[in-house]
């Protein structure tokens, strides 16, 4: 596993990113499976959101399965998000929803603190003196030792920055090989005969690199938001085969050269895989040891369906 040095963060921690969404309807058995084999092939961070699996069922889960496994607290990183409220069908970054989301994920995830906090999409009525006293308070409590936003642009993320002092170190987003917008527009800007020139977010990478911010990559293999895997799947003939002619000249799984083709960009982003079986995690983890080729990676991205100008 390549590890990683996050500026303002956390150092050491695995390139690759386990995510929990999906934990809630394992056994603690099962569970306590999927974290162990993560962290024996590497992964040290695990990615949570109080929303995963209705009502804090996923971080719950991990709480008790955590304990199964045998692996020190200090040993990995504990991210959680908060701020979407689909009870209330609204987004809430108030004080006093962040101050409660968190002792409510300390308490299903059976810790003293967390190590990463991510506000979850935009409140569209955020008061960023409100979100700066609240990761004041979780700072100075210990709660909470780095921040980060979830699916933010750049102007908001310059606003909230001029209020709160400690660094947002992460921005999570969509991204993958399907899902590459985060940076297609570049390279068709001032091309009128392609929708591919529309700016969707600003130079949002661009920016976060800038401003030493992590981009963390949601859904990695996602065809649109939630449409299913594309690996194998046949509205993808071209990018299956080139994905297939790299893994198997690399003797690992498509699905790793998929997340090598992440990894390969320079700005370090972070994919977050989101499965549950064991064996899927092991061929996964593959990614970190694919060596692409600044000609295979593009190979990849145009058979995804992109051209060149």
């Amino acid at each position: 596993m390549k590890m990683i040095d996050v500026i303002n963060g956390p150092a050491n921690v695995s390139a690759i990113i386990q995510g929990c969404m999906r934990m809630s309807g394992l056994s603690d058995e099962d569970a306590a499976k999927v974290i162990k084999t993560s962290y024996q092939c590497g992964i040290n961070f695990f990615d949570h959101a109080d929303i995963y699996g209705g009502q804090g069922a996923a971080e719950e889960k991990f709480g008790r399965a955590f304990a199964l496994t045998g692996i020190k607290r200090e040993d990995v990183i504990l991210q959680t998000k908060c701020g979407i409220c689909p009870e209330r069908q609204e987004f809430d970054w108030t004080k006093e929803h962040i101050l409660k989301s968190v002792d409510d994920s300390l308490r299903r995830l059976k810790t003293d603190y967390i190590d990463v906090l991510l506000l979850h999409r935009p409140d569209l009525l955020f008061d960023p003196t409100e979100v700066a006293q609240a990761f004041d308070t979780l700072e100075k409590s210990g709660k909470v030792k780095y921040f980060g936003v979830s699916n933010l642009t750049y102007m908001q993320l310059e606003l909230l920055k001029k209020y709160v002092k400690q660094p947002i170190i992460f921005n999570q987003v969509q991204f993958s090989l399907e899902q590459s917008q985060l940076i297609d527009q570049a390279l068709y800007m001032n091309n009128k005969t392609t929708d591919l020139s529309i700016n969707r977010d600003g130079n949002l990478l661009d920016y976060c690199r800038i401003n030493d911010i992590r981009v963390q990559a949601w859904s990695p293999l996602q065809k649109g938001m939630f449409g299913g895997n594309f690996i194998d799947d046949n509205e993808f003939p071209e990018l299956n085969a080139a994905l297939d002619k790299i893994a198997k000249r690399e003797g690992v799984s498509k699905t790793a050269v998929a997340i090598a083709w992440i990894l390969r960009h320079p700005a370090g982003i972070q994919p977050i895989i989101g499965t549950m079986n064991p064996d899927h995690i092991k061929d996964t983890c593959q990614a970190c040891d694919v060596n692409l080729s600044h000609h295979d990676w593009y190979e990849l991205y145009l058979a995804s369906g992109k051209f060149l100008p």
